[in-house]
């Protein structure tokens, strides 16, 4: 390859890159571990569990909005997973949802003796945007609760359990 080949692949694989920071980056998660039980939130645990969360609402909003599969795998697992593939695969031809300013509130409830569990209680705030064919057909604020279990895997924290309920 020449040497402007080089530079070009190189500066496209940068900026797309930085793109899919700005992306993780507007996706705000804040984690309030003190009342977690019946073991204490370490420190590093605490990172990695915002940082997988912010990049698992980021996979889900780019699989939702552009109804592909693949960004669903390495943040989800289990019926979570099977059940998000599903609303993906359910999406019409055309039909695609987008949510945008993200704010994740979690509140540590109970993390496992053996450290392989963490029961987390989302308080989400986003716009939900619906498409139809790339036209914006719907625009809502929500504000919704989750209950959230997540399990550590080799390197990362996972989404095992993502379920909507009225209130905590």
């Amino acid at each position: 390859m020449s040497p402007r080949t080089l530079f070009v692949m190189f500066a496209l694989l940068l900026v797309s890159s930085l793109f899919a920071y700005a992306d993780d980056a507007a996706v705000q998660v804040q984690l309030d571990s003190k009342k977690a039980g019946p073991r204490s939130v370490e420190t590093l645990t605490e990172r990695g569990i915002v940082r997988d969360y912010r990049l698992a609402w980021t996979n889900m909003s780019r699989a939702l909005e552009f109804n592909n599969l693949d960004p669903l795998d390495g943040s989800f697992i289990g019926e979570v997973k099977q059940w998000l593939r599903q609303t993906i695969t359910n999406q019409h031809s055309g039909l695609s949802q987008r949510y945008v300013e993200q704010s994740h509130k979690l509140e540590a409830v109970f993390y496992a003796p053996e450290g392989d569990a963490i029961e987390l209680h989302d308080t989400a705030q986003y716009r939900l945007q619906l498409f139809d064919a790339g036209k914006l057909v719907a625009d809502e604020p929500m504000v919704v609760h989750y209950v959230v279990l997540m399990t550590p895997s080799a390197d990362r924290w996972m989404v095992r359990q993502l379920q909507a309920v009225p209130e905590f």
